[in-house]
Formats: structure tokens, C-alpha cells, sequence
């Protein structure tokens, strides 16, 4: 018979020796979740296989470097074509793509109607393979609030009769057709737009001249080839800019393909051409 201070020692080691065999079993059978400092090795990445084409590859030199880019450029070319909605054509020819119908209860525009609008002129941006899409740079605008003289969007409009003489051809044709509201967007080859309609000027894009000593690489620098250029700027073709500097801009933009985006803000009215200010 053990005396009581053999038998608290007895049932302390007891206690002790269950305790560490249970701490050994927690210890083989769960895994360690210790906290230490520092970030988590990354994960791996996959290998690029001919299977698995979302796998970027990597370039070693220039050249190949040069060739992913463009199969880069070539893939995003023909997916953004798949989703495009496919643009119509007016009775001249001119490209264009309603953004917005307009008031289905209002009659079409036709010619020699008197309209009021809201317009952007675009140079094309790098997304715009079809030459109507994406959100290029704006050359110069009417009734967005975009301009020094406007102080908000709708302060500022333009006016004119469809078919006018002093507007470009591309506006004329776009505006047939659509309705009180609608918005399009079309295309403004150099020929519909504001170059001079001669045979010597009629070499840029969708020209049927050779364009002779007036044909540029579309860089306008203050030397004989610039004012050469600006031979074939036709100023008088409406819209216009009001600012030297957008108009300086256009300069080096007429002979380039543009887009136009217009909106019809009235429909009726004198119609005489110029800016007037918000309805």
C-alpha cells in the first residue's frame, strides 16, 4: 500500500505520461499550421504546351519578341471582328453604325430637312480594326462640352439642312435616315470629307489619283511639304473647328480616314449652318 505522497507521485506521473502520448498522437496525425513571417512561395505556372495556348510564351531576343507581339495583335484583331456589329451602307457608299435608333414615333430625315445635332470627330483609335469601333482620340466636337467655349454638354450645337452644299459629303449621307435621338457613327474617307476634290489631292486613303507631290506620310511639319498638303485642306466644308489649334489639328487629320459620331438633338427649324447655342 503506497503512502499518500507516493501516491500523488504516482498519479502525476500518471497524468504526465498520458498527456505526452496524446500530445505525440496530435503531433503524427494533423499536420503543422505554425505561423512564421514572410510571404508564401508562389504558386507554379503551367508549361506552355501545344495544348494549352493561353499559356504566354516568353521571347529570348528582338525578333521573337517582334513576332509574339503581332500574333498577340492578330488574335485580339479577329476577336474584336467577331463581336463588331456589322455596318451598314448609305446610298453613296459611306459606312455606318447606329449607336441609338432614336424615337421610333418621329419621321426618318430625309433631304432638305432642317437638323440640329451633336457631332465628334474621331481619328482612329489602335482597337478600331473595322474603322468604326473603339474611342479614338476626338480632333474636334460640338455639344459635348469638350471645347473651351462650351461650359457643358447640350450648351453648344450645331445646325444645317441636310444636303447643304457647305457641309462634307459624309455628313450628308450619314443624316438620311435617322431619327430625333439616334446616334451614328460613320466613316469619313479623306474624298467625303475635307479634302478638295481633285484628281492631284485624290491620293489618300479610298483615292482614286496618285495623289502626285501632294501624297504625304501624314506627318505635317512647317516645311514646302506642309503647305504642299494644306493645297488639298478644304476649310470651307462645314463642320469646322472654331479653334486655331483644333483646326491646326485637322490639318494634319483631313487626308486620314476619321469617324463621326453625331447626334440629333432637333429636327425642324431654319437649319442655316453654324454652332448655336443649347436648345
Amino acid at each position: 500500500m503506497p503512502t499518500s505522497i507516493h501516491y500523488k507521485q504516482f498519479v502525476h506521473e500518471t497524468v504526465a505520461g498520458k498527456i505526452h502520448i496524446a500530445a505525440l498522437s496530435l503531433c503524427s496525425s494533423l499536420p503543422s499550421h505554425a505561423l512564421v513571417k514572410g510571404n508564401a512561395p508562389p504558386l507554379s505556372k503551367p508549361k506552355a504546351t501545344s495544348s494549352n495556348s493561353d499559356v504566354k510564351k516568353k521571347c529570348t531576343n528582338v525578333e521573337e519578341c517582334q513576332e509574339l507581339a503581332m500574333q498577340q495583335a492578330e488574335r485580339e484583331q479577329r476577336e474584336a471582328l467577331a463581336n463588331v456589329t456589322p455596318s451598314l451602307l448609305t446610298a453613296g457608299g459611306t459606312r455606318y453604325r447606329d449607336e441609338t435608333v432614336g424615337d421610333s414615333s418621329s419621321l426618318p430625315i430625309t433631304t432638305n430637312t432642317a437638323v440640329t445635332i451633336n457631332y465628334k470627330v474621331l481619328k482612329l483609335g489602335k482597337r478600331s480594326y473595322d474603322g468604326l469601333s473603339g474611342e479614338g482620340t476626338v480632333v474636334f466636337s460640338r455639344g459635348y462640352g469638350l471645347e473651351d467655349d462650351e461650359d457643358k454638354a447640350g450648351s453648344k450645337s450645331y445646325s444645317t439642312i441636310v444636303g447643304s452644299p457647305f457641309n462634307i459629303i459624309a455628313l450628308n449621307e450619314a443624316l438620311v435616315g435617322m431619327r430625333l435621338g439616334g446616334i451614328r457613327r460613320f466613316v469619313v474617307l479623306p474624298q467625303q470629307g475635307w479634302q478638295k476634290p481633285t484628281k492631284a489631292c485624290d491620293g489618300g486613303p479610298g483615292g482614286r489619283g496618285s495623289g502626285g507631290d501632294l501624297k504625304t506620310d501624314y506627318v505635317v511639319v512647317p516645311t514646302a511639304t506642309m503647305v504642299a498638303q494644306e493645297a488639298c485642306f478644304d476649310t470651307s466644308k462645314q463642320p469646322f473647328p472654331t479653334d486655331y489649334a483644333k483646326q491646326r489639328r485637322m490639318a494634319q487629320r483631313f487626308d486620314q480616314s476619321l469617324i463621326m459620331e453625331v447626334q440629333v438633338v432637333k429636327v425642324g427649324g431654319d437649319g442655316l449652318n453654324g454652332n448655336v447655342d443649347g436648345l
